[in-house]
């Protein structure tokens, strides 16, 4: 059974300020998503599923899906604030989606096979989906037994300010045993990558340090945790309105009830994306390189 790609797309209409600007950096005017779709169709997904908002379907479809169709299998699930469980209703003044693992939860009626999730606006290279895919390809015969592709955070950075990265510790086996969300890595002078810890203190990171950038395998399974993490969370934060039900909240939370293991997948792939406008022509520069090189042809679709 192949593997599905879960695309994190709900908030591309706010961040791009509509689908009309939805920046295409490739040759052709492709978006870091129509790369990420590439990839994962070369590397055996068979599957594709977007979450956006249903505010922007029509656009969607007729400006993003048009472009797969022959290509591979597509399939659109809705996020919406008021999408909770029996019993829970939305704060009137809540305006902020409820984060990255309440948009994985929309996709339960969708996905029967094993999924890799991904935000839709990073590239994550082509050897990155070769790995989950090979990963979530395997049997899997008991709940819980999930991955993460870790990135060596080197690979990960932008000469032009700091980026925030889930900085990822493993067990000598190769399981994740926690990840600590560090919202401004960069270079100092010296172009070592350091972080300023809870205490104030500068640490600093070896370049091949894993850390996330949202690309998770899971088994349907997970769809089961995280509709009981989820009841969990809005019993304690639903009145936050800033609060936000995050995949590796509700990771640790398995982790460290023993319920799952999640094996780190090290890749050699170059993350990138635009953080900064000032990203922008290295990654149409990356891109075009990509192309002459031979990695991707002249149009993807």
């Amino acid at each position: 059974m192949k593997p599905t790609l879960f695309v994190l797309a709900a908030g591309m209409g706010s961040r791009y300020g509509g689908l009309k600007q939805l920046d295409g950096v490739g040759p052709h005017g492709e978006t870091i998503m129509d790369y990420s779709i590439y990839d994962a169709v070369k590397s055996g997904f068979g599957k594709i599923v977007f979450v956006i908002r249903k505010d922007f379907e029509q656009d969607f479809r007729e400006k993003i899906l048009s472009k797969y169709q022959g290509h591979v299998p597509v399939d659109v699930v809705f996020q919406s604030i008021d999408d909770l469980p029996e019993g829970y209703t939305c704060p009137a003044d809540r305006a902020k989606p409820w984060g990255t693992n309440h948009a994985v939860l929309m996709g339960k009626d969708a996905i029967r096979e094993p999924f890799a999730v991904i935000n839709a606006d990073d590239f994550y290279g082509r050897n990155a989906f070769e790995v989950i895919a090979e990963e979530l390809s395997r049997p899997h015969d008991r709940k819980g037994d999930y991955c993460m592709v870790g990135f060596r955070v080197g690979n990960t950075m932008t000469e032009n300010g700091s980026v925030a990265r889930g900085v990822c510790s493993t067990s000598p086996e190769g399981l994740l045993t926690g990840v600590v969300e560090r919202t401004a890595i960069s270079y100092d002078p010296d172009h070592n990558i350091v972080f300023t810890d809870e205490n104030g203190t500068q640490q600093t990171l070896l370049p091949e340090t894993p850390v996330s950038m949202n690309l998770w395998g899971f088994t349907p399974d997970y769809f089961d945790y995280s509709e009981r993490e989820f009841k969990r969370f809005l019993d304690k934060d639903i009145n936050t309105p800033k609060s936000e039900f995050f995949i590796p909240l509700c990771i640790d939370t398995l982790i460290k009830n023993g319920e799952a293991t999640v094996k780190v997948l090290d890749t050699d792939s170059r993350w990138f994306g635009v953080t900064y406008a000032a990203d922008r022509p290295g990654v149409v520069e990356k891109l075009a390189q990509l192309h002459a090189q031979g990695t991707y042809p002249d149009r993807l679709f």
